[in-house]
């Protein structure tokens, strides 16, 4: 339908009159648009809740009030955190007139955080954190101790009969929340991962040295998961972390370290050169990992750029104009920075990006100076810096021709797109979508089941390349690559331009067993790499194929999982007769019909859109799995093997 059809088409509201105008009381409103408040209402909100609570108790750690947090995940996937902080207040508040601890918890953009002297420096300055969680939780439990009496209050989404009331005398100090997360919000799951939060933990355990975070899931009696985490070191440890679980190869012993405070500001920066030939910077600011960078990042970016080829140029290491570019100078480096300050500017509640225009100069300014009396301090460790930036330079140098060579190669053919590729016959990207599978017998399945009006199939064969050890000049003309860059339209690296996308979604579509995986994981890795864009964008999905058709007579059902096949027999099966359970090996024993009603049908099918967050994993499971060290690569299998159990190995 076109646009102007659409707004023809639109439906007419005959009266709109005061009586229309809602007005959303108390936290009525974070449960109407709980996406506004959380970011989305799938496990990505669902871990958000967790970390609202816990930067609350952090925000206590940076005032210098808390030495110790536990986050416990209990049987019926509660949540309880507590820590040894100061309680929040629990005294009658002089506007409200109930106690203070009851208006944080219902009351939005309430806290100690607006100036009023409670905190100099919190990652949660919106004052909606503990009150979202609370709205958007079936029930939650508050247990305050302020050093004399301890206080309990219950809430019940969001709402209270009684108010918070004294239970009993102690020396205790701190708070705890206990919490159930609300399954009519959180319908996708209410499921937590042991994994996400125990790697949320341990990112706050460097950003905080010396602060110990405990971390326990008691779910399963028979699997017990249990961790103390407290690094002194900080994020000099987060860099050594970081390298030794990916099996990198660090260019110096140790980290260079650096930081420095400017009033109530202060910002550490730790940052490491490996054998990659990628690189890695996390930003932080209050501890909050701001995902999509902002003005800290690009204050270190352009100090890192502008100190090292001043460097180069007072010792006599660039000639001429020779000129060392950014992406030169971050090859194979690995950085953390951490700012702390005390007006904390994020673009969203769910703080993925700094705004704050004070900390770009005052991180251009700490770095240039810093990192320059480390160089010179440092001759050996400059040099081989140098020496990598250069490589790095000659390969984009490389990469530049070779970009030239498949443009003029692409302009000479008559054909431009990939002989494999059964496009579509749509050209506006809000429909159309290309499906990259693998292998040609599920791609000629693919091409005969598909709608060719608006999907595209682009079937994959052969090994495809590791994109974790080679830069890119080498990605330029491989045979299983190119293929893919082509069709896309986009190109790849600092020539990509998603404007020339000619699909709206990229859908990747390969067997449920682990060469599957590795396929999934290498094309993420690479998008990741090369055409972050795409990710950033939210144009990547993963197809999910069925594992099991479940036949009885003329009805069949499409399982899943082990436990759906299993439903699905139990519930077929309840008035006697046989049932009959075909195991999809793999996208090929699918006949086009099938692939179609499971996979390809938009009314049927079931796909995940790849986060930024999923590539990251995906990366680093390349980085591990596909790099030059054995030992992290044997650790990750055997911490993962018991994933891997219903797959065809």
């Amino acid at each position: 339908m076109s646009q102007e059809e659409l707004l023809n088409n639109r439906p007419v509201t005959e009266d709109y009159d005061e009586s229309q105008i809602q007005v959303l009381e108390g936290l009525e409103a974070v449960r109407k648009r709980p996406g506004m408040y959380i970011g989305t209402t799938g496990a990505g909100g669902l871990h958000h809740l967790v970390y609202e609570i816990v930067d609350n108790s952090i925000d206590e750690a940076l005032a210098g009030y808390c030495t110790h947090i536990t986050v416990e995940i209990l049987p019926g996937d509660l949540i309880r955190v507590t820590d040894n902080g100061r309680g929040i207040p629990v005294g009658i508040h002089p506007k409200e007139g109930i106690s203070a601890a009851t208006v944080v918890y219902t009351v939005l953009h309430a806290g100690g955080k607006f100036g009023g002297g409670g905190y100099k420096v919190a990652g949660g300055l919106h004052g909606v954190g503990a009150s979202v969680v609370n709205a958007l939780s079936e029930w939650l439990e508050l247990t305050v101790w302020d050093g004399s009496h301890s206080y309990f209050q219950r809430f019940e989404r969001g709402k209270y009969d009684k108010e918070l009331e004294m239970t009993g005398d102690t020396d205790k100090h701190g708070t705890s929340v206990l919490f159930k997360a609300d399954g009519t919000i959180f319908e996708e799951t209410t499921e937590y991962s042991y994994e996400v939060l125990r790697k949320r933990m341990r990112e706050q355990a460097f950003l905080n040295a010396g602060l110990t975070i405990e971390i326990s899931d008691t779910r399963n009696p028979d699997d017990i998961e249990h961790e103390v985490m407290c690094y002194e070191g900080g994020i000099r440890e987060f860099i050594d972390h970081i390298h030794m679980t990916r099996g990198l190869e660090s260019l110096a012993e140790q980290p260079i370290y650096f930081g420095g405070i400017k009033g109530d500001n202060s910002v550490e920066i730790a940052m490491q050169y490996n054998d990659s030939y990628n690189e890695l910077i996390l930003s932080f600011a209050n501890n909050v990992h701001t995902v999509d960078g902002g003005t800290h990042e690009v204050g270190f970016r352009n100090a890192l750029t502008k100190t090292i080829n001043e460097y180069g140029k007072k010792f006599g290491l660039l000639k001429d104009d020779n000129k060392l570019m950014g992406e030169d100078v971050r090859e194979g480096l690995t950085a953390i920075i951490s700012v702390k300050l005390t007006d904390c500017q994020f673009e969203s509640q769910t703080k993925v990006k700094l705004g704050n225009p004070e900390i770009k100069p005052f991180v251009e300014q700490i770095v240039s100076e810093k990192l320059m009396d480390y160089l010179e301090e440092n001759p050996t460790v400059a040099a081989s810096i140098f020496e990598k930036s250069q490589a790095a330079q000659r390969a984009r140098e490389a990469a530049k021709k070779a970009r030239e060579t498949a443009r003029r190669k692409s302009a000479m053919e008559s054909a431009s797109l990939p002989g494999k590729l059964a496009d579509c016959s749509e050209r506006d990207t809000e429909f159309t979508e290309i499906y990259i599978v693998e292998g040609d017998s599920a791609g000629g399945s693919a091409k005969e089941g598909r709608d060719r009006r608006y999907q595209a199939i682009l079937p994959l064969w052969g090994k495809m390349l590791n994109v974790e050890r080679v830069r890119i000049d080498k990605v330029y003309g491989n045979d299983k690559l190119q293929p893919v860059v082509t069709a896309l339209g986009t190109s790849i690296g600092e020539d990509f331009d998603i404007t020339k996308l000619r699909y709206g979604k990229v859908i990747i579509m390969a067997d449920a067993d682990v060469d599957g995986c590795h396929i999934r994981t290498l094309l993420l890795t690479f998008f990741f790499r090369f055409m972050r864009p795409l990710i950033e964008n939210g144009n990547v999905y993963i197809a999910q194929p069925p594992l099991f058709r479940v036949t009885k007579g003329k009805k069949h059902h499409y399982a899943f999982s082990d436990e759906q096949r299993d439903r699905f027999i139990a519930d077929l099966t309840a008035n006697g007769g046989k049932v009959e359970v075909q195991r999809y090996k793999g996208l090929g024993e699918m006949d086009p019909e099938q692939l179609w009603e499971t996979t390809m049908d938009p009314e049927t099918r079931t796909m995940i859109q790849v986060t930024m967050e999923d590539a990251m994993k995906a990366d680093e499971i390349v980085s591990i799995l596909m790099g030059d060290k054995v030992q992290p690569r044997r650790e990750f299998i055997e911490a993962n093997a018991k994933y891997a159990e219903n797959l065809d190995v």
